[in-house]
């Protein structure tokens, strides 16, 4: 009896442990996009594959090209990272993660003048796509997806 007991906790605490470190050990991209309309778009570069029909859908743009972009391993859901451009940048920061979505802190700066402020919950099954500003004749938008 005491045997069964000993391998039920194990199991369990094997279970926990590997549910906890697969989860921290997620990498979330992030990306400052532009869309714009023009006549003849470039094909969508490969990390918005997944996510074209929901940006065309959602935007009306026929063209989407990463401006700058960030890859963070989070170890623990409490990272900090930037995505940049050359005017934007898009500063993160997780502030704690739950089962199976992290709360995120994100902050939209065109060069030194924060523009945006807000907390957003990011999960695995429901990518974060956020309307930025107008820029000239286009849109920037913030795409986050936990990969």
């Amino acid at each position: 009896m005491r045997a069964r007991l000993l391998v039920f906790t194990a199991a369990v605490m094997l279970s926990f442990i590997s549910s906890t470190l697969a989860q921290g050990m997620e990498t979330v991209w992030s990306g400052l996009v532009m869309a714009n309309n023009v006549p003849e778009p470039t094909p969508i570069p490969a990390e918005l594959n997944r996510l074209e029909g929901t940006l065309k859908q959602l935007f009306g743009y026929n063209q989407f090209q990463v401006i700058g972009q960030s890859r963070q391993t989070l170890k623990n859901g409490e990272e900090d990272w930037l995505a940049a451009s050359k005017y934007f940048s898009l500063h993160v920061a997780s502030k704690a993660a739950a089962k199976s979505s992290y709360l995120l802190n994100l902050q939209l700066f065109q060069q030194e003048k924060l523009l945006l402020e807000t907390d957003a919950k990011l999960s695995k099954s429901s990518p974060l796509v956020i309307k930025g500003p107008q820029v000239g004749d286009g849109l920037l938008v913030l795409l986050l997806v936990v990969e």
